[in-house]
């Protein structure tokens, strides 16, 4: 009896090692920071100093089908995410969430249960790091739409250095299907140049956001440039021009000075915002210092904000 019990114990462990070298990867990556930072001028909020804390663990999993075709998962946990909204009692902690299914010949296939890109959104991080974005008053550029329930497709390569990439953003209430294409041409050692178009918004107050990006790095020096303009159905259009030059001092040193202007149709102040800064990489740990100035926020002329900030970043 005992030598049938050996025999069935060792048949379900060759069994379970058999299939466990079908199965897929699961790995973890994860990220830390602690910061501080403080504003002075109209947009002061007159708490003092802004201390603040960033955690979040991607989980992906990844397995190759008969096919050749290759199926990868990755959910984000991120505390806080969609904290505030009703969406935040059933999703918790998870974040961005996706499934890829992609092959050279088939091209790569994102469907993005939350949290995903258009063609064109994805583009729309402008050159200088969308520094506007630093709870400075200034509302950001209106993206084609993506995000839950999206879907975004790069095609197979078709020359060197080319990419085309599609996407999908269903009809949802008061939301009509919206469709996104973007190219981006890395065929020259260090150049970088982009084009994405896309629609948005609601039957009726449609808007169409198009967006220009390159960039070029030589040496040590690089530079960029971005546009992003957005024509509205119904409210005033609005353009964006950003410029950055990056200097790497060493392979561990950098420095930068980007700026960022929106132009609205009708406005007589222009939204501006500058930045400079630096940052120190060793190991695993990034050390960084900013300083902000905007301008004109909300297109008022008496509008003027400083800030700066320090983080420490971690990777593991």
């Amino acid at each position: 009896m005992n030598n049938f019990k050996k025999i069935g114990l060792t048949a379900l462990a060759g069994s379970l090692a058999a299939t466990s070298a079908f199965a897929g990867e699961l790995t973890a990556t994860g990220a830390a920071s602690i910061s501080v930072s403080n504003i002075t001028g109209t947009n002061d909020q007159a708490y003092g100093k802004d201390w603040a804390m960033g955690n979040s663990i991607t989980l992906s999993g990844s397995t190759e089908l008969d096919s050749g075709l290759t199926v990868t998962m990755s959910m984000e946990l991120d505390q806080g995410a969609e904290a505030g909204t009703a969406a935040s009692a059933t999703k918790g902690p998870f974040d961005n969430q996706s499934i890829t299914v992609a092959s050279d010949t088939f091209g790569t296939l994102v469907f993005a249960g939350h949290g995903g890109s258009s063609a064109q959104s994805a583009l729309d991080t402008t050159a200088a790091g969308d520094i506007w974005n630093q709870t400075l008053g200034i509302t950001g550029p209106t993206a084609a739409a993506a995000g839950n329930d999206s879907l975004y497709y790069t095609l197979p390569s078709l020359m060197d250095g080319l990419s085309i990439a599609v996407s999908m953003s269903p009809g949802r209430a008061a939301q009509e299907t919206h469709t996104s294409y973007a190219a981006t041409f890395t065929g020259i050692e260090g150049l970088s140049v982009s084009f994405g178009q896309g629609d948005s918004g609601a039957p009726g107050a449609v808007a169409e956001s198009t967006t220009m990006k390159a960039s070029y790095a030589f040496g040590p020096i690089s530079v960029a440039a971005s546009n992003t303009e957005t024509d509205n159905k119904t409210t005033a259009d609005r353009e964006l021009d950003s410029y950055q030059v990056a200097y790497t001092i060493s392979e561990d040193l950098s420095v930068s000075y980007g700026t960022e202007t929106f132009d609205t149709t009708g406005s007589a102040v222009d939204e501006e915002v500058e930045a400079i800064g630096v940052s120190y990489t060793t190991g695993g740990v990034t050390l960084s210092a900013t300083s902000y100035e905007a301008k004109g926020a909300g297109n008022a002329a008496a509008a003027k904000s400083d800030k700066w900030a320090l983080s420490a970043s971690f990777a593991f």
